[in-house]
Parts: C-alpha cells; sequence; structure tokens
C-alpha cells in the first residue's frame, strides 16, 4: 500500500478532497492532506485563484514543500488543480518519490527543474472540454511529458467541467469521476 500526499484544488480542502482521500483510504493507502489555505475554502475558483495569488503561488507550492517535511520520502503525490503545482514540484524534486498523480493540472517538467524524472510513475487527469486545462497549456505539459517519459499517462475524459472528480462540485462527472479514480488506485497498486 502507498503513503500519499493529496493536495487540495483552489476551493481549499473541502468536502469533495475529504472524498476523495476516503476512497483512497479504504483501498488500504496511507492519505495525508494538508491544508494550504489555512482553513480557508472557496464557492468559486475564481475566488480560490484570488486568495492564492494574494498569498503567492510560490507560497502556495512552499506550504506543499513543508506538508512534506516530516513525512517518509517514498510518497506518492497528488494534487487536484492549483494542488498539482506542490505535487509535481516535490515528486519531480524530492528524493523517494514513488509516483504523481495531477488532476485537472500539469506544469512544463522545466518549471521544476525538469525533465520529468526517469522511471517515476505520472498520470494526468483532465477534461477534453475544460477550456483551464485545455487551453493554458496544461494539456501541452502533460503531453510532453508522457512523450518523453514512458512511465507518464495523460488520460483525457470526455467531459468538460473542470472539477469533474469531485463529487462535491456541480460538474462533477459519475462516469469520468469513476474511471479517473480506478485508474489512480490501479497506479497505487502497482507501486
Amino acid at each position: 500500500m502507498a503513503d500519499v500526499l493529496l493536495f487540495h484544488h483552489a476551493l481549499g480542502l473541502s468536502a469533495g478532497i475529504a472524498a476523495f482521500a476516503d476512497t483512497l483510504e479504504r483501498s488500504g493507502h496511507s492519505v495525508t492532506t494538508p491544508d494550504l489555505f489555512e482553513g480557508r475554502t472557496f464557492e468559486t475558483i475564481e475566488d480560490g485563484v484570488a486568495y492564492a495569488s494574494g498569498i503567492g503561488f510560490n507560497e502556495v507550492i512552499a506550504r506543499g514543500e513543508r506538508a512534506a517535511e516530516d513525512l517518509p520520502a517514498d510518497l506518492v503525490y497528488m494534487g487536484f488543480s492549483l494542488g498539482a503545482l506542490p505535487a509535481q514540484k516535490l515528486a519531480q524534486t524530492r528524493p523517494g518519490a514513488r509516483g504523481a498523480v495531477l488532476f485537472y493540472a500539469c506544469a512544463p517538467a522545466e518549471a521544476f527543474g525538469g525533465p520529468w524524472p526517469a522511471g517515476l510513475p505520472l498520470q494526468v487527469h483532465g477534461a477534453e472540454d475544460d477550456p483551464l486545462f485545455m487551453e493554458e497549456g496544461d494539456v501541452e505539459a502533460a503531453r510532453a511529458i508522457a512523450e518523453q517519459e514512458p512511465a507518464a499517462q495523460l488520460f483525457l475524459y470526455p467531459v468538460s467541467a473542470h472539477y469533474f472528480a469531485d463529487p462535491a462540485q456541480p460538474g462533477f462527472d459519475p462516469t469520468a469521476a469513476a474511471l479517473a479514480t480506478e485508474r489512480t488506485l490501479d497506479l497505487l497498486e502497482r507501486l
């Protein structure tokens, strides 16, 4: 079983993130879900991103790094949207990573000193009709990593909501969410 460090999206440490962590834990994995927003939650992506911008995206990443300090090195890093930033950085730069799973976002590997570490498993899950994922460089970054690294996979789902796998959000798609969760659990079982 895997030890997972799971970072929330721009809405904060929400019920949807807790539900996903519970799913992983019911499958026997240990999950840590740090609160990068120090108790704040938001109703809209825009409000959450505004808060993150106000404290600085580098501070969001630094909070993620601090959350990992007292945890074992052999973690699987997961991040949802904004939370993909600290997850990806830690996977690429913290020795001992076992893998990474990024939902709704992916940065170019070069943003964190790239290339993606050879042999390090990666899954990126995104909606093929989500403007945030498809038009802001995320899908291109994920494709570039997957083309260079055989252990990296990009999964696109025929939905449009950014938070398609979050059961607490209006764009939740149960079919796409179930498949993304199944793929995530399959990866964790292999690590």
